[in-house]
């Protein structure tokens, strides 16, 4: 049986925590949306507002050098993509392409001003778990960068 959306929500970092009328504000002005493998839900440099909840299937993270294509990650179900937009208000900074047939909520801007508005603790604490991750995620950026490093080096 596939969980409803606020039990999905409940099941991810970013969302631990929050109660479940706050996930319900958050869903309520959210939108849910199919992909196809080889579409985009966005691309590196596009305007952000917004993250990706992935209901189903499988994202891949890439970023352009030059016209070569490089793969940054996988995400599959119950992964975040894009959060850092909601943290820094910037363009994307890689692009997401469904590598499959892909199920997703859009959590943006507008969301979670309704939350701030509704619940001033639960929006704090959706914003400290955006951190928290953005952080995670920034430190296997940190091991992998190493790790190439080394293996430049010749292991060592």
């Amino acid at each position: 049986m596939n969980p409803t959306p606020v039990q999905l929500l409940q099941s991810m970092p970013i969302f631990g925590g929050l109660s479940e009328p706050a996930l319900e504000t958050i869903l309520a002005a959210s939108k849910q949306a199919e992909v196809a493998p080889g579409r985009f839900l966005f691309r590196e440099g596009d305007p952000a507002e917004s993250l990706f909840v992935l209901k189903s299937g499988q994202i891949a993270i890439q970023k352009c050098d030059g016209n070569i294509e490089i793969i940054l990650g996988k995400l599959g179900t119950g992964d975040c993509i894009g959060e850092m937009a909601l943290i820094d208000f910037q363009p994307r900074s890689a692009s997401a392409i469904a590598l499959q047939d892909c199920e997703t909520i859009e959590i943006d801007t507008r969301s979670l001003r309704a939350l701030m508005t509704e619940d001033l603790m639960q929006y704090t604490l959706i914003m400290m778990n955006m951190g928290r991750e953005v952080s995670r995620r920034l430190r296997a950026a940190d091991n992998r960068i190493l790790e190439l490093e080394q293996s430049l080096r010749g292991g060592k």
